[in-house]
């Protein structure tokens, strides 16, 4: 039996979720602790998070070490989300947690913490499977941003983040010195004009028959049900919960807060998360909604579990990753075939040099990706490809990479063009750290390798094998097509390949 204790540093909210692993392939909740702090209204409108706030913050961290403790938990995992990664000084607020409350907290990317909702989400095991075979988005609400993503028959097809988190939008109302009469309609003006882009972009031909809600906001009331409004439910069919946002907004927020016995505060956002609710139902015309009753701290506990096999899943979250770089390929009108040679050529390198480069399965994912969307530029510039490439990867979320692994794979589909850049030349940015560095330099060389093998474009290699042989890397390929172009410009990148590894790759040609 193992005790994990999941905290979630949000905008509006501290919450620490304690789990038991019995080892039998179950994860289950045996606390939860909660306290609001509004940490996302500094955050966003200041850029700093007080002083006040931050001892507060310190308090209550430390009130969850002391339960911690008294469970014997085994591990832990602290994550601060958009009020913590927005901060201007986040790396000093991280120092101060650490010194005041033992706790090492460490900030997700939008990205990674979507990820771990979505993560969140599947914990449910066959109800999440069940649903995602017809088309589902999930909605998933925070105080700074919501992100919708879009699954079609079990695959992800797109992953969006629109800045219309509660707080924010909370924020943006305050400004404005709206009456309660209004908030509503301003709301909409706010959220219709970035909602109504997303659905030209993603929903043309896209039947949305239900929405997963995800939220620490709307979601929790819904599932547990209320009193003469709605009853407890997983599931809440549209004129259910129309009936739930008539009894939200026919009241004061003093109202709200007494009815659903929340804070006044909370009683606000609730409101707003249902009229984002709405506006997605609407334009997805959904007919259900799912409440898996499921926040980040599930997220986080599943993959904390899943790496310490602790569980086993039947779906393949990886899988989700590469499907979403697909995608993107698609978006900008990659070479699907040519994207597949690619993927197959490089990863055969990758796989049978390990004793060598010393990576492991996530580099192997990395390298995926970036084969994957190795031609994006093109849809902007041939000229400067190297450099559109790279712009378009860290201009677009990749759900479940974080920003530091998405600037590795921009990079190296940036030198698969462009001359590589020595760590001595470069003094800013991801690439001065030298861990990363080398991770850019090894994925760059096997990447240009396998574009070189298929120069041509035409998919001449349809059988290839590679074996090192002391400082040889053999490259066979059954062909009995012309490759002198292929073996003509191969000299260049096959030479920064040998002085990454100090290994020569040698191609054999077989005849069929």
């Amino acid at each position: 039996m193992k005790i994990f204790a999941a905290i979630d540093v949000g905008s509006y909210e501290l919450s620490m979720k304690l789990f038991e692993f019995s080892g039998k392939n179950e994860m289950k909740e045996i606390d939860l602790v909660r306290h609001s702090i509004d940490l996302g209204t500094d955050s966003y409108g200041t850029g700093k998070i007080s002083q006040e706030k931050v001892d507060d913050l310190c308090r209550v961290l430390n009130e969850f070490h002391k339960i911690m403790d008294s469970y014997h938990a085994d591990d832990y995992k602290a994550y601060g989300t958009s009020a913590i990664r927005e901060t201007e000084n986040t790396m000093i607020l991280l120092d101060q947690i650490h010194q005041r409350t033992g706790l090492q907290l460490s900030v997700l990317s939008n990205s990674e913490q979507r990820f771990l909702d979505y993560k969140s989400v599947a914990s449910k095991g066959t109800a999440f499977n069940k649903i995602i075979d017809s088309g589902t988005a999930i909605l998933d609400i925070g105080g700074g941003s919501i992100q919708i993503s879009l699954f079609d028959k079990d695959s992800l097809v797109t992953t969006q983040n629109l800045r219309l988190g509660v707080l924010r939008l909370q924020e943006s109302i305050k400004r404005l010195d709206a009456r309660p009469e209004q908030v509503e309609n301003l709301l909409d003006e706010i959220a219709e004009s970035q909602i109504a882009v997303f659905k030209k972009l993603y929903l043309k031909d896209r039947e949305i028959e239900n929405i997963i809600l995800v939220d620490d906001y709307l979601a929790p009331i819904m599932y547990k049900g209320v009193e003469g409004v709605m009853a407890p439910s997983e599931y809440v069919t549209e004129k259910q919960f129309d009936e739930l946002l008539n009894a939200l907004r026919h009241r004061s927020a003093f109202e709200r807060a007494q009815k659903f016995d929340v804070s006044t505060e909370q009683a606000n956002l609730m409101l707003y998360s249902a009229i984002l609710l709405k506006q997605m139902l609407h334009s997805m015309s959904a007919s259900k909604i799912w409440i898996p009753g499921v926040t980040l701290c599930d997220g986080i506990a599943y993959e904390y579990a899943e790496n310490n096999k602790l569980v086993t899943t039947p779906h393949n979250f990886e899988q989700d990753i590469i499907a979403s770089a697909h995608n993107i390929s698609k978006r900008y009108q990659g070479n699907r075939k040519r994207a597949e040679t690619l993927e197959q050529i490089s990863l055969t390198i990758f796989d049978s040099m390990k004793k060598i480069h010393g990576m492991g399965k996530r580099e192997r994912l990395l390298l995926q990706i970036a084969s994957i969307l190795h031609d994006c530029g093109k849809y902007i510039s041939f000229t400067n490809l190297g450099e559109c490439s790279y712009n378009i990867i860290m201009s677009t979320e990749i759900i479940g990479l974080s920003h530091q692994e998405r600037e590795i794979v921009a990079n190296v589909v940036k030198y698969n063009y462009n001359d590589f850049e020595y760590y001595d030349t470069v003094y800013s940015g991801i690439m001065t750290d030298k861990t990363v560095y080398l991770k850019i330099a090894k994925l760059t060389a096997i990447l240009k390798i396998a574009n070189g093998l298929d120069r041509s474009h035409k998919q001449k290699f349809k059988d290839v094998k590679m074996a090192l042989k002391d400082k040889d890397l053999i490259i066979t390929v059954g062909t009995n097509t012309d490759i002198t172009l292929e073996k003509g410009l191969f000299s260049e990148r096959a030479a920064f390949f040998e002085e990454v590894f100090s290994v020569k790759p040698v191609i054999r040609q077989r005849r069929q």
